[in-house]
């Protein structure tokens, strides 16, 4: 078991993201756990979109992490029920789940919120532009929502106000990370601003393959990147709902991504002159932010 959660935590730790990830912050007992969920999204996420295997290559792939997922909850240490003649199955697959499986029962995770997970990385296979704002946010329901909701039942939080403010952070994490890989998501042939925004300020496909951020494309994402903005004040309160060194994680967290959303207003949007991420220069002043939470919150 010490061998497998070790496993998740190595991959945790070379594929960082948005969310709080085996951060040295994070209690050693918590932050086995959260990097076992992490361990299944990421594999899962990677069926989805890496490489270039057919479509039904992926769908099919996902489905058998669903089985996988459910034989490890049904007591199979390594979720391999069924599995016996998956061609894919791999030493790290099945540390994964004789990890995760021990995480769900320890932690009493609800495995809908797994489901929900699998659910997005599918939708990643089959859809490459949203319609509308609310069709972007069922999608982040899914695809972002349910590691936050994680992570407060691995620290011992089980509370319907926290989960909803944690939605509000992780959806604009999720939506931050968008528009800040809006050129890269293009080149790959998906598009996340929705439709009804585009037409509203007439932004044009066309503009995104001649790599000109027009002035259409500036308004649309100032408009997406408004409500991401609202969506980080209203989830504010998640990062003084926890105690420890969890809430600290969590301020950092918050403030990383709507500092991404000030670089990307002060760079006015043109994605193509360069991608804006955090640097050395910002850790100063993101600490400084963190350790002065309420002052900050004044500015």
């Amino acid at each position: 078991m010490a061998s497998a959660y070790a496993a998740c935590e190595r991959l945790a730790r070379t594929h960082y993201e948005n969310f709080p990830v085996a951060s040295w912050l994070l209690p050693r007992g918590t932050r086995q756990h959260v990097a076992a969920v992490y361990a299944f999204a990421r594999i899962a996420d990677d069926f989805a979109d890496a490489g270039d295997r057919p479509d039904a290559e992926r769908q099919r792939l996902l489905d058998d992490w669903d089985v996988r997922l459910q034989a490890c909850v049904a007591g199979d240490p390594r979720g391999r029920l069924a599995m016996d003649q998956a061609p894919d199955a791999e030493p790290l697959h099945d540390q994964v789940f004789l990890a995760l499986g021990q995480t769900i029962r320890q932690c009493r995770l609800p495995v809908p919120l797994f489901e929900d997970l699998l659910s997005a990385f599918r939708q990643d296979v089959t859809t490459s532009r949203y319609q509308t704002w609310a069709d972007l946010l069922d999608y982040c329901r899914r695809s972002a929502n349910p590691v936050g909701r994680l992570v407060l039942r691995i620290a011992g939080y089980d509370d319907p106000d926290l989960d909803r403010v944690s939605d509000c952070v992780c959806s604009a994490l999720q939506l931050t990370n968008f528009w800040q890989d809006l050129e890269h998501d293009w080149r790959r042939g998906r598009l996340y601003v929705p439709a009804d925004d585009r037409a509203l300020c007439e932004a044009n496909e066309t503009d995104l393959d001649a790599r000109v951020m027009t002035p259409a494309w500036q308004n649309v994402l100032e408009r997406v990147a408004s409500r991401t903005r609202t969506m980080f004040a209203d989830g504010r309160p998640v990062c003084d709902g926890v105690r420890g060194a969890l809430r600290f994680e969590l301020r950092l967290t918050w403030l990383g991504g709507m500092r991404i959303l000030e670089r990307l207003a002060e760079a006015r949007y043109d994605l193509f002159a360069a991608r804006p991420t955090l640097g050395a220069v910002d850790a100063a002043p993101i600490v400084w932010r963190a350790l002065n939470w309420k002052r900050a919150a004044e500015r």
